[in-house]
């Protein structure tokens, strides 16, 4: 039974994740997500996004649309183009399940099985950790823990490989250990463990700067763990983890937005900026700890304070849609300069994914 209907005109986090839908709906059918006939993540959080509003509202044009993009790239065979030396490409899988489970069509587990197998063949850090790209040498960034971990952990569920579970536990630890500022709390986007790229220092390897969107992966990323994660195999870490970033977090939201910025600690220089995909992040993860019981209620004034923000500054809220500004593009790992130079755009599939996902999170913890 739907919850909202198309002439409900208060904009709850409901509602509003339902307007950010239709914006992107009303932009590009399935097959046309930009980067149109990409199996990438891009389109994949957008519909990880969008799965959450169809489990929420039971609304089949959101299942409709998120069957019609994978069926657009799966042949009959379930045969699947992907990129495969990248983490990136993994993300999207996670769409496969529910699509099993809800239409029993095996073709959406073979393709699972194709991504499986990148895991195999990935290229590891001499500690086992998987490099982000291939062209990326003994790079782990903050990204890849969301890329993959989720769907291995969703993979194990149905085929049974422990150790899938194991490596992800191994995956989080290794970037934790090698990422983790001490001072701060907040986690470097990348770590070059040759010490070779030219924004790695030279004792640690860590890249200089907390880019807010990396470290709101790396939250989202734990938050889903724990959710999909049974028994005890490590993730007591990983919990401790969680309870540290939250707190790490907010003291950095900025006091009159509720927003956060692009470089998540130098929000004093005049030329970083507020960055609307990692406060959607930060939200997310926050929201969703709140609601595991691993932070307390008193958090619940960081998220509503930075959807607040996020609805003045960021979203354009007409009838029926609503879009999204301030969204850095793709990013890779670099230097300050770097990163507060990036273009930001209306609608990106990052933002819009990141900001759907946060919506639904709070409208969780507000209808509990």
């Amino acid at each position: 039974m739907r919850t909202t209907s198309e002439n409900i005109t208060v904009n709850t986090p409901l509602a509003l994740a339902e307007k950010a839908c239709k914006a992107i709906m009303d932009s590009y059918t399935p097959d046309q997500l930009p980067p149109a006939n990409s199996f990438h993540y891009h389109q994949g959080v957008f519909l990880y996004g969008m799965l959450r509003v169809w489990e929420a509202t039971g609304d089949q044009q959101y299942f409709a649309y998120m069957k019609g993009y994978i069926d657009s790239l799966i042949d009959e065979e379930g045969n699947l183009y992907f990129a495969r030396d990248e983490l990136d490409s993994v993300q999207a899988g996670i769409l496969l399940f529910p699509l099993y489970e809800q239409t029993k069509d095996r073709r959406y587990l073979v393709a699972a099985k194709k991504l499986r197998h990148l895991l195999y063949s990935i290229n590891q850090t001499t500690e086992g950790g998987f490099w982000h790209k291939d062209k990326y040498p003994y790079q782990m960034w903050l990204d890849g823990l969301f890329m993959a971990a989720p769907f291995m952990l969703m993979y194990n569920e149905h085929f049974v490989e422990e150790e899938l579970v194991l490596n992800v536990v191994r995956q989080e630890k290794l970037i934790r250990t090698h990422m983790k500022d001490k001072n701060t709390g907040l986690l470097f986007h990348a770590w070059d463990e040759k010490k070779a790229q030219p924004w790695a220092d030279k004792e640690t390897g860590c890249s200089p700067e907390f880019w807010g969107r990396s470290v709101g992966w790396y939250g989202t990323a734990l938050v889903d763990i724990l959710e999909l994660i049974n028994g005890s195999r490590g993730q007591e870490e990983m919990e401790q983890s969680l309870k540290d970033l939250v707190p790490a977090i907010t003291k950095f939201q900025d006091e009159e937005t509720g927003l956060w910025y692009q470089i998540v600690d130098k929000g004093d220089l005049d030329d970083n900026w507020l960055e609307s995909s990692c406060s959607s992040l930060f939200i997310y993860f926050i929201a969703k700890a709140i609601k595991l019981g691993l932070v307390d209620d008193s958090y619940q004034q960081v998220v509503n304070k930075a959807y607040d923000g996020l609805i003045e500054h960021m979203v354009d809220v007409q009838e029926d849609v609503a879009n999204l500004k301030g969204i850095c593009i793709g990013t890779s790992a670099g230097v300050y300069d770097y990163y507060v130079d990036r273009p930001t755009s209306e609608n990106d599939l990052h933002g819009m994914g990141a900001f759907i996902l946060a919506s639904m999170a709070l409208h969780d913890i507000k209808a509990k």
